[in-house]
């Protein structure tokens, strides 16, 4: 199959982790011609089997995408089979096959994290994606059950083809476990609304009342913070400094390590399309606490987790208290569900039984 792959959210947050976790087993067995930008094109060179890299500086949800995409490079992607995107911006002018994998909606259904305009453009491009793919992937059943209550999917497959963990991230599992745990709960994650760091920052504070020596590390900037949530943004003005503390930016390597000494990652969202922290920390072996909102009960109800009631500091506090000196998981309570191979299979299996009967 001669498969047309959009590379440029390469390096963007999980969406270009996503991509670049499926990408060695598409361009396997196919002919792979792969579009991105200039600065990405050593990273996909290291890829073998690829039969093109095409440079563009079109960004993503750009006007020119959308209505002055090349002539060129159109021409380009309709010399192929199919079209993929890791996501779901479509350039205009395709004329063969196009598969999109929208991984959630949350801009739809959690009010406030942009602005009425802000929400309309995003429900426009989803929309649109969805109305140009012959078939939409997406990353949980729960955000496969959203996108069909806001969005017009009519007849269209819909496909979950699941996060997981990254190969490099699960390389030398065993070492993992000889390292000694600090006293550090950790948060992933940016501090918009839906994240829920705001009940985790009540809940620490009541274990830091109670006489817990504890502290908690964000990944992440605390600059790079102040546009979220407000309330959140308030808290940590208010917190104590010692015992919170912010990452800045880290690279993968740090941020395996973060997880590998943790006592604890606490993952308080009201919402998510996956949500991959968990799981990541739980093959650093660490414990994991978690709301209990639909898609973590989905995806986590096999593993080793802690569940809290979403929204209850108090309830977080008394697990956090709970679980802070329990023993570790170890690696035989993770269940293997999850694979990245397996979700490129699922992806291509569908694409060639379209591409084969168009």
């Amino acid at each position: 199959m001669k498969l047309f792959i959009d590379c440029r959210m390469l390096g963007s947050g999980g969406i270009g982790t996503y991509l670049d976790s499926i990408l060695p087993y598409l361009v396997k067995d196919n002919k792979c011609t792969l579009l991105c930008f200039s600065s990405q094109i050593q990273r996909l060179s290291a890829y073998k089997n690829i039969t093109k890299i095409i440079q563009t500086e079109i960004k993503t949800f750009s006007l020119k995408e959308l209505f002055l995409f090349p002539k060129q490079l159109k021409k380009e992607i309709n010399s192929c089979d199919a079209f993929y995107t890791p996501y779901c911006n479509v350039p205009s002018g395709i004329k063969i096959p196009v598969f999109t994998t929208i991984h959630d909606i949350v801009f739809l259904d959690v009010a406030g994290l942009t602005s009425k305009t802000g929400t309309l453009v995003r429900k426009f491009f989803y929309q649109h994606a969805i109305n140009r793919s012959r078939l939409i992937f997406t990353v949980s059943d729960f955000s496969a059950q959203r996108i069909k209550a806001k969005l017009r999917i009519k007849n269209k497959p819909l496909i979950v083809t699941y996060n997981a963990i990254p190969r490099w991230f699960s390389q030398n599992v065993s070492d993992t476990y000889n390292i000694e745990k600090d006293n550090s709960i950790i948060f992933v994650g940016n501090i918009k609304k839906h994240k829920g760091l705001s009940t985790l920052l009540d809940a620490f504070e009541y274990c830091i009342n109670d006489g817990m020596d504890a502290k908690l590390t964000i990944i992440g900037n605390a600059e790079n913070f102040r546009s979220g949530d407000q309330e959140t943004v308030e808290k940590l003005e208010r917190a104590n400094n010692k015992n919170i503390i912010f990452t800045g930016k880290i690279s993968d390597s740090e941020l395996k390590e973060y997880y590998q000494k943790a006592r604890l990652l606490v993952q308080p969202s009201f919402y998510e399309g996956f949500g991959m922290p968990p799981m990541e920390a739980l093959i650093c072996g660490t414990n994991v606490i978690i709301s209990d909102i639909p898609v973590f009960k989905e995806i986590y109800k096999d593993f080793p987790v802690t569940f809290f009631e979403a929204g209850n500091s108090l309830d977080l506090a008394e697990k956090i208290k709970l679980m802070f000196n329990a023993s570790t998981p170890t690696p035989a309570s993770i269940p293997q569900k999850y694979s990245f191979e397996k979700t490129a299979s699922i992806i291509l299996d569908n694409l060639q039984n379209i591409t084969r009967n168009n």
